[in-house]
């Protein structure tokens, strides 16, 4: 698989990445296996998708502990992020960004993760009664202590309010990350930034990513596949168990996956274009790819012959008529939160 780098300090990855949340986490608990899961992971490896992206908040706990499994035979092989900052109960998610929470979080990652390093730790989101500075600061303490060897934050705000009779989308969804981003710089120096980016989820375009591009700032690419949406596999209707997020989520009403069905339509054409095999879910990580060097799609998986698809399309390069015929799909119906 072609390769990446990560940032100044040039962190080498396959140029597509595995995302494990939804093998322990918001998504239908029944498909939830164990070994299956592992197998994944161990696929994703075999193909070059060697970012493994997780969070402590994954399960809670239980995303890492599987990673680590994998990670035990085969760390050399692989590149790990997880993340730091916030905390899930059962009904509520709690920012924590106390100098000495992180520290302690950090330890019980990389136990649970069965490495004595975490090569990307990522702020998941600023506590808001600690000023960021200090949260960022015990996390470079972390980098002198040999802990770990980056750092990385995810984008706050990372989904556009697309509710009947709001204003128009004004290209400033990402400033509030962007002010983030300048005050950790004078502190210690990002390396990736997590955001969501796919073909229905455009917004990190329009400034966040020229932002990471101007500073050799790594991106990456947080649901891709619009949460499965973008693979065409989902139908209309069909429902989702309750404890999925997408049950709760407004673009996955019956309604707007029928009415977003153009997009799909669009993307199956492309793949058409490349020959038999090619999938709708591969033309969107491809456009994706195509965004900048700097740019990893990390789509998440729980399924080995999934990551196998995600994996295959570091191979398809898209034309400039594909490209325009992406661009030119209708713009995705429905409020995003």
């Amino acid at each position: 698989m072609e390769r990446r780098t990560i940032g100044a300090a040039t962190l080498d990855v396959g140029a597509v990445g595995l995302g494990c949340m939804p093998m322990s986490w918001a998504y239908t608990g029944s498909r939830q296996r164990g070994e299956e899961s592992l197998r994944t992971v161990h696929t994703a490896l075999d193909l070059g998708s060697t970012l493994l992206d997780t969070a402590d908040m994954y399960g809670p706990f239980t995303n890492e502990l599987l990673v680590g499994r994998v990670l035990r035979e085969r760390r050399p092989e692989a590149f790990v992020s997880t993340k730091v900052g916030l905390l899930a109960g059962e009904q509520h998610i709690v920012a924590n960004g106390r100098p000495g929470y992180v520290r302690r979080a950090c330890d019980a990652s990389l136990r649970r993760l069965q490495t004595d390093v975490i090569d990307l730790y990522q702020l998941h989101r600023a506590d808001p009664e600690i000023p960021v500075e200090e949260t960022w600061g015990a996390m470079a303490d972390l980098v002198a202590a040999g802990k770990v060897r980056s750092l990385g934050l995810c984008a706050v705000g990372a989904r556009s309010a697309r509710r009947p009779g709001a204003r128009p989308y004004d290209g400033r969804l990402h400033d509030g990350t962007i002010r983030q981003l300048e005050r950790v710089q004078q502190v210690f120096p990002v390396s990736a930034v997590e955001a969501e980016l796919s073909v229905w989820s455009t917004e990190a375009l329009d400034a966040l990513l020229p932002w990471c591009a101007a500073r050799g700032v790594g991106f990456l690419a947080a649901m891709p596949l619009g949460n499965g949406f973008l693979t065409g596999t989902l139908t209309p209707g069909g429902g989702f168990e309750p404890d999925d997020v997408r049950a709760r989520h407004p673009r996955f009403t019956a309604e707007m996956m029928a009415a977003n069905q153009p997009i799909v339509a669009g993307l199956r054409r492309v793949a058409r274009r490349h020959g038999d095999g090619v999938t709708p879910a591969q033309v969107a990580l491809a456009w994706v790819l195509s965004q900048g060097r700097h740019v990893v799609p990390v789509p998440g998986a729980k399924r080995a012959r999934w990551a196998a698809e995600n994996a295959g399309a570091a191979g398809l390069p898209l034309t400039a008529e594909d490209l325009a015929e992406v661009a030119g799909l209708p713009g995705a119906q429905g409020s995003w939160d």
